[in-house]
């Protein structure tokens, strides 16, 4: 069995927030249901791409708390949080910055736009055209920014949790597949369920108190650091793998995961396995998170959509069809 986890030094470490992790988890969740009601497994998956320092594509009908929610996580993180309302006549400078003509100092300076932060929503993300979304590229892949020919450096941490109505479709801008693989989670936020949405009424029906911080920037930067000491079995690695290898080959997709996909599958089996409280990740941990990091990269053929064919049911098929227990030699 081959260790994959590097130093040794960080197994101690490692053990240790792995017993304090669901703990923290619960913690979150209940913060957040202060406000947000029965989107437990929503919170577990912003969890989870907090560890695995990647980005969140939130998608849900009007009216399902999407902006809320996102509002309330950045606010328990503890981080400088920024917020954009995107719309068709929004700019690239209107996000990033730009520099303007101070006539004090007789030269040109800096004004930073909001995404010089470290929680950033962007709300309805696809009322922008392409060219403001594009915007967004550079600051989610490399933590950077250039303005004019000059880069600058984004604080860390930085995450960007947007937001977009799957249904409305007039009067917007599909994300591009480039902008889109930027995201390391899609998570669907649906409708809360009867109980659920009858506590809703109860707690909006008295004046509901802020959420409180529970992270600092630093807290979040060790726990970042911490996700590639979670231990897993090489054979793991090949699963992954051939769970990425098996959508190139599948007779629905004309576009399979790429590289990028199964290591972001390997980010979030290990972020998923810390929120449970283990060290060490398994096969169920890739199941588990594979619709959310694969279904937003997946590309269904014309012919397969119009039978009716969905990507969860090809994720489904992909997880049924592949043995985690193939040994490679």
């Amino acid at each position: 069995m081959n260790d994959i986890v590097g130093p040794r030094a960080e197994s101690a470490a490692i053990r240790e927030f792995a017993a304090q992790a669901r703990t923290l988890r619960q913690k979150v969740q209940s913060e957040i249901a202060r406000v947000v009601v029965g989107m437990d497994a929503v919170v577990e998956r912003l969890l989870i791409a907090l560890l695995a320092n990647g980005h969140v594509l939130l998608e849900g009908v009007p009216g399902v708390a999407k902006t809320t929610m996102s509002k309330a996580f950045a606010r328990i993180l503890g981080c400088q949080y920024q917020r954009v309302q995107f719309t068709p006549d929004l700019l690239p400078s209107d996000v990033t910055g730009t520099y303007i003509f101070d006539r004090r100092s007789n030269e040109f300076v800096l004004r930073k736009g909001p995404i010089f932060c470290q929680v950033l929503l962007a709300d309805e993300i696809n009322r922008a055209p392409a060219k403001t979304q594009s915007a967004l590229l550079e600051a989610m892949q490399e933590n950077q920014v250039t303005i004019e020919g000059t880069t600058l450096m984004l604080p860390h941490p930085f995450l960007v949790l947007a937001t977009q109505n799957p249904v409305e479709q007039e009067g917007v801008y599909r994300l591009p597949e480039a902008q889109l693989d930027r995201f390391l989670l899609r998570v669907e936020m649906g409708y809360p369920g009867h109980e659920a949405e009858v506590e809703m009424l109860k707690l909006h029906s008295r004046p509901v108190n802020e959420v409180e911080a529970l992270f600092t920037p630093e807290q979040v930067q060790h726990m970042q650091s911490l996700l590639p000491a979670v231990y897993g079995e090489e054979q793991l690695l090949h699963y992954i793998v051939d769970l990425a290898e098996a959508s190139r080959r599948h007779p629905d997709l004309s576009l399979g995961a790429s590289p990028r996909a199964a290591l972001c599958l390997l980010h979030c089996a290990r972020a998923r396995a810390l929120l449970d409280g283990r060290h060490y990740f398994t096969h169920e941990d890739v199941q588990e998170i594979a619709l959310p990091v694969l279904s937003h990269r997946l590309i269904l053929r014309p012919e397969a959509e119009i039978e009716g064919t969905r990507v969860e049911d090809v994720v489904r098929d992909l997880l049924n069809s592949v043995s985690v227990l193939l040994q490679k030699k």
